[in-house]
């Protein structure tokens, strides 16, 4: 860990620039879902404990560099001092002069929040000059947005380098459950990825053949691994001109050592809706006619056999259609196995991505796995092995 927390600094007297994520949903001004916000209170109150005053940083939405009323983060103030129990005020603006006399004015034991910080264009540009204004508010920068940490822009990667720079609660969590899953994870390790394309998970594959034991397949790419093995999937979502590339990850995944799990049996219907007429067949048995919607009992059941014999758990994706019933049988029976392992402490279970987060609450599984993110790209970066420009600015 070459990161500092927020343990390691002097926050007594202190501005602290924290960088938070609460880019929630708005429906006529009024959050709709306020987890982010949520999820970033405890950092919040504990700079306020330490003696720190938080400034938080920002950004709202995608609006290019151009100021929008309809994108403004002083909607979020009320919903933010719920979660916070405290006042919070509000900056017209995250750097110059609104900014400086917003820091001047704020009292010990309130929060500042500074406007969203992509009003400027030189933001997403990871401007220097931008950055600086920044780092003149504060005396200590704190980055509690890992899902914003795959990019590097000024608010993430410019002025960590700035200021003495530490990970909020939030982030330290991410970062040490995604260390323990995939930086120094105890063996057997198993990874599940689920999802429609393997063309969108390309370097996915490539890193974790090389770092687990089992990698479980689901989903439309499961379909494209049996086109490749020259299995008929009849009408199912599957990428055939990526049945080579297919090949060349079973290939590499037999030199590395992981096995490649596969369904055995199919659940299968002519229509993609909920409760379709449908049966389960061995694999190699589908329709011309006929969909993969989920995988069978008997892959669920090797699925399960191999989670009993791993120590640790890496999922994203899901198995089957898990949208629709009952083609969410698969995705909920391994789900529901792995939240049991892990109440038990016998498997350390990481799951993150945005369909992933969505399955796992809807089987009742999420609140027993080690660690749910939220972070959707930066999760799946962090899983490529790529660098994370935000994480790289902590550690430097």
């Amino acid at each position: 860990m070459g990161w500092k927390t927020l343990d390691d600094m002097d926050l007594a007297g202190k501005g602290v620039l924290v960088r938070v994520d609460i880019n929630v949903p708005l429906v006529d001004g009024v959050v709709t879902d306020s987890t982010r916000i949520r999820r970033i209170a405890p950092t919040v109150r504990d700079i306020l404990a330490a003696g720190g005053r938080p400034i938080l940083l920002a950004h709202f939405g995608r609006p290019a560099g151009e100021r929008r009323d309809s994108l403004s983060l002083n909607q979020l103030v009320p919903t933010l001092e719920r979660a916070f129990e405290t006042k919070v005020h509000f900056a017209t603006d995250c750097v110059g002069p609104a900014a400086r006399e917003a820091v001047k004015a704020q009292q010990p034991g309130e929060v500042l929040l500074l406007e969203n910080t992509r009003f400027h264009p030189g933001e997403t540009k990871n401007d220097p000059a931008l950055a600086a204004g920044m780092a003149e508010l504060g005396d200590i920068y704190c980055n509690d947005a890992f899902s914003a940490a795959h990019r590097a822009h000024s608010s993430t990667e410019a002025l960590a380098r700035l200021l003495p720079a530490c990970a909020g609660r939030l982030m330290q969590a991410e970062l040490q459950a995604l260390e323990s899953a995939l930086g120094a994870p105890k063996r057997p390790v198993t990874a599940v990825v689920g999802g429609a394309k393997v063309s969108t998970k390309l370097e996915l594959l490539g890193n974790l053949v090389e770092k687990v034991d089992y990698l479980i397949i689901g989903g439309g790419m499961a379909n494209t691994f049996l086109v490749a093995k020259g299995v008929a999937v009849g009408n199912s979502l599957a990428e055939h001109q990526m049945a080579e590339t297919a090949l060349q990850i079973l290939a590499k995944a037999k030199a590395k050592g992981c096995k490649i799990i596969l369904p055995t049996d199919i659940v299968v219907a002519e229509k993609f809706a909920t409760h379709a007429p449908h049966q389960t067949l061995p694999v190699d048995q589908c329709p011309e006619a006929g969909m993969i919607l989920d995988a069978g009992p008997d892959s669920v059941k090797t699925i399960t056999g191999i989670f009993e014999q791993s120590k640790t758990l890496i999922w994203n994706g899901p198995l089957g259609a898990f949208e629709l019933e009952p083609f969410d049988a698969a995705t909920n029976a391994a789900a529901l196995k792995a939240a049991e392992l892990a109440r038990a402490g016998a498997l350390v279970a990481v799951a993150g991505g945005g369909d992933t987060v969505a399955a796992l609450n809807a089987s009742g599984a999420a609140a027993d796995f080690t660690y749910i993110s939220t972070a959707g790209g930066a999760f799946l970066e962090w899983m490529e092995g790529k660098v994370l420009p935000g994480v790289a600015a902590l550690e430097s």
